[in-house]
């Protein structure tokens, strides 16, 4: 009884402290990308709220923390107050299978815990897809609900959208499961350790280079950021499936955009560029201190590829609606087969060790 006790204590440390990272770092997000895209368009950015406007963050919180909260006379109140939870739950419970260092397993009074990985499953990534999907129902809720137009058309761009690329990232994967042998995220990332060259962007026979790209355009359409957030599309639709909502269900809404862009940076890093392995083995430093560099090389990793959602945003209009459909159908997905294809068909002829 004892045993288990600890064990669930230090489980939800575990969890509380993950979340508390993710959270936070949603919120320097919001600064980050205002001010990225300030220095793009060569303005300043938010500079009144602190010191250059670093306390941005807190002031945009506690704006939406006591800004009232409405609920239109006509909505359906239990839906559109449980859409915003079903659109953040899953996003944060994503976070659970992700390696965010070296699979060590320490004992803390007799009781086996690894302080890197909330949950080793051998179906690490099928979890992730699976609670990602779940997530756009958030979304297709929030715009029936609300009894609006605008909202019912973004909600239904939504599903469209998520049917169109949701099938287009599972597919980009399968590579690198072939490759790697295993469904399990701690066991892809220990299968590219020893040097970038080990990376499945970059390891031979087949670089799965391709596969990356199918997937990062994917899943920036699965997190509906420009260019394609077509779900929200201001110029068409106001905002889209939350239209209609305000205080702190905006808020949800919001945090699971932001939190579903480090989640989709996470898997990124760890299923093409090695997770918390360095480039090079020497860069990993002293077997004592690798959960250090392990943690550093993975966060350098993870906000890459957030710079690049900012940049992206900064770069490229709005897809019309009917150039998003034809893209994922037409050109990702027979991309993302041909992939699958050459890559099984080459991991056969030449086997790994």
């Amino acid at each position: 009884m004892l045993e288990t006790g600890i064990k669930l204590a230090l489980t939800l440390t575990q969890i509380g402290v993950i979340m508390g990272i993710v959270l936070l770092t949603v919120a320097v997000l919001t600064l980050l990308e205002r001010k990225v895209l300030g220095w793009m368009q060569d303005r300043m950015g938010p500079m009144e709220v602190g010191p250059y406007g670093i306390l941005q963050p807190v002031a945009d919180g506690l704006k939406l923390f006591f800004k009232e909260d409405i609920i239109p006379a006509g909505a359906n109140k239990l839906m559109f107050s449980l859409a915003p939870i079903l659109s953040l739950v899953p996003a944060l419970i994503g976070f659970a299978v992700i390696p965010f260092g070296p699979n060590w397993t320490l004992e803390i009074f007799g009781v086996e815990f690894k302080p890197f990985v909330i949950s080793d499953i051998n179906i690490g990534i099928l979890y992730i897809l699976a609670f990602a999907s779940i997530g756009a129902y958030g979304i297709i809720l929030g715009g029936w609900s609300s009894n609006s137009k605008y909202s019912l058309l973004g909600g239904l761009r939504s599903a469209a959208q998520l049917i169109s690329y949701e099938l287009n990232v599972g597919l980009s994967i399968v590579g690198v499961l072939l490759l790697a042998g295993s469904l399990s995220m701690v066991q892809i990332t220990e299968a590219q350790a020893g040097g970038f060259w080990n990376w499945f962007f970059f390891t031979l026979p087949f670089p799965q280079a391709i596969a990356f790209v199918v997937f990062i355009i994917s899943a920036v359409a699965e997190t509906n950021r420009v260019p394609f957030d077509l779900p929200e599309a201001e110029s068409e639709l106001v905002a889209g499936f939350f239209t209609e909502y305000s205080g702190m269900r905006f808020a949800f809404f919001f945090l699971a955009e932001y939190a579903n862009m480090i989640l989709v940076s996470c898997v990124a890093t760890v299923l093409f560029f090695g997770g918390w392995h360095a480039p090079f083995s020497f860069l990993q430093g002293p077997e004592s201190l690798t959960w250090v560099t392990g943690i550093f090389w993975f966060t350098v990793k993870v906000y890459f590829f957030l710079f690049l959602f900012f940049w992206l945003r900064a770069t490229l209009p709005r897809l019309r609606y009917d150039q998003l459909m034809r893209f994922g159908w037409k050109v990702l997905l027979p991309i993302a087969l041909g992939n699958i294809v050459v890559t099984s068909t080459l991991a056969y002829l030449f086997p790994g060790p």
